[in-house]
């Protein structure tokens, strides 16, 4: 994809290292993002997020005094949240798998682990630009929809054999 599909994008980019910041930042301009906001803590990412409006947040998993799982908990849970469908690349070098995990169940949208590479970064990108993942909101989850693969045979609208639709909201 070129740079050019990504500079209508409004970004915000959420790290608590300044060298990593600027370094999401760089990548982010020469993919075409000019317009990105900086913060170095959720709590920061949430109040530059009211005034920034992005269309794509990347967040660090590791911060305080608000770290990435809460902030992204926060985004898509909060009542005042300004936008619950925002997509969120959660960035981190701690890829240990009940992190990974706990992002997910947070409502990251994709997960890009350090290092980082400008290809691996593209690729979340057009995940998130080209095939946007629906929102499922149920009693104990609200965020993109955590499944990935689709069964060919499979027919009916829900995934599990005792699947109900009670509470269950697919946008």
């Amino acid at each position: 994809m070129p740079a050019s599909a990504y500079e209508h994008l409004h970004a915000l980019v959420v790290e608590d290292n300044m060298h990593m910041r600027a370094l999401l930042r760089s990548l982010l301009h020469a993919l075409g993002i000019k317009n990105i906001a900086e913060a170095t803590d959720g709590e920061a990412g949430l109040r530059e997020m009211r005034h920034h409006m992005p269309d794509l947040i990347l967040t660090d998993l590791s911060m305080v005094p608000v770290d990435g799982i809460e902030f992204t908990r926060q985004i898509r849970t909060a009542q005042n949240s300004p936008n619950p469908y925002v997509p969120i690349i959660m960035v981190t070098g701690h890829t240990e798998r009940l992190r990974v995990e706990a992002a997910r169940d947070a409502g990251v949208t994709e997960f890009l682990a350090k290092p980082i590479t400008a290809n691996n970064l593209i690729s979340r990108l057009a995940e998130i630009v080209e095939r946007p993942r629906p929102f499922v909101k149920c009693e104990n989850y609200f965020g993109p929809d955590r499944r990935r693969r689709k069964m060919k045979d499979f027919t009916g609208p829900w995934r599990r054999h005792d699947d109900t639709n009670e509470g269950v909201e697919i946008r």
